[in-house]
């Protein structure tokens, strides 16, 4: 038997997990996209810290709006926080998931705020 969608997703979550580590000046940006939504946040490993978090679920985000420019108004929004927390360089963990559709609209939606990525 071959490997379910899951177990091959987990195996690239962990390859990725190996080589990115988020610090207090340069944190991880770790991203999850369910069926319906899309969450993300920025830890510091380093501490063991969740410095700040979000997803489409919040009241901000519109639901009128296709998943893809729901990803990208939650990627402005995040970014937006971090430049008023002070960070504006992230690492991107993609979690396992591909980069493209509603991940890449997340990214592309965090550069438009003016992080670097």
């Amino acid at each position: 038997m071959g490997l379910s969608k899951k177990e091959i997703r987990q195996k690239i979550r962990y390859r990725i997990r190996k080589k990115v580590s988020g610090t207090s000046e340069r944190p991880r940006l770790a991203v999850f996209r369910s069926n319906k939504s899309i969450y993300c946040q920025l830890i510091d490993d380093v501490n063991a810290k969740t410095l700040m978090s979000a997803s489409s679920n919040m009241k901000e985000i519109s639901n009128e709006s296709s998943k893809v420019d729901q990803a990208k108004a939650v990627g402005k929004l995040l970014g937006e926080k971090a430049l008023a927390g002070n960070i504006n360089q992230f690492v991107f963990d993609r979690g396992g998931f591909l980069y493209h559709g509603r991940v890449k609209a997340l990214a592309d939606g965090i550069r438009e705020a003016g992080v670097q990525i």
